[in-house]
């Protein structure tokens, strides 16, 4: 079988006949735009919700804000693992590298483990607290919080995280719950990246759903 692994996620770790359908090019559970991977596909299919989500999409990971770039796009890529959605692992990882010098060994390594890899006390803080998110909200507890605080991390800092977790909990669900197409090459990915780390998300959706020209 081939196993797609980019960036610290193995797909064959997810259910075999889903990653049979992923990596084999069968059509998603509705007709989008074959040539569009992922949530792509998604926004051009309803351009009426694609302009919100993408306007989320770029407070959230790509506006000014205490958190770097870097380190909102690790939440992001770090919660889509969590919740085995290879294509928004892929992609936010793949983005997340590219604000971070292109260290993509750094990312595998958050990837794999926050608390041992090469981040800050407080960003490894945060990520716990959207792990705890991912599985559900009512789990982060009070020590979770402090702990965020006495690493330095602000009160907008802590919901900008909770946000970002709980918003890719539905944005992984949206992709997967619609078997969207998720390309197996990584190249593809960090192609991809590259223009949305430049110039965010609300300019890079699918032309058929842009209001942005």
């Amino acid at each position: 079988m081939f196993t797609l692994r980019f960036s610290g996620v193995n797909s064959a770790s997810m259910d075999p006949a889903r990653t049979r359908r992923y990596n084999s090019g069968n059509v998603s559970h509705i007709p989008v735009p074959r040539d569009l991977p992922g949530i792509r596909g998604l926004l051009a299919f309803r351009p009426e919700t694609a302009a919100a989500l993408g306007a989320l999409a770029d407070a959230l990971l790509h506006a000014p804000n205490t958190l770097s770039r870097g380190e909102r796009e690790l939440i992001a890529a770090y919660v889509s693992r969590l919740n085995a959605c290879t294509f928004c692992h892929s992609s936010h990882a793949a983005i997340a590298a590219c604000h971070l010098g292109d260290d993509h060994a750094l990312v595998d390594d958050v990837m794999r483990d926050p608390e041992q890899a090469r981040i800050s006390l407080k960003l490894r803080a945060l990520l716990a607290i959207a792990a705890s998110v991912q599985q559900s909200g009512r789990n982060v507890r009070d020590e979770d919080v402090a702990r965020a605080r006495a690493e330095g991390a602000t009160d907008t800092e802590i919901h900008d995280t909770v946000l970002i977790a709980a918003a890719f909990c539905m944005f992984n669900r949206y992709v997967d719950g619609l078997a969207a197409w998720t390309p197996a090459d990584p190249e593809g990915y960090r192609t991809r990246a590259r223009m949305v780390a430049e110039h965010g998300y609300s300019v890079s959706l699918p032309s058929t759903a842009t209001t942005t020209g």
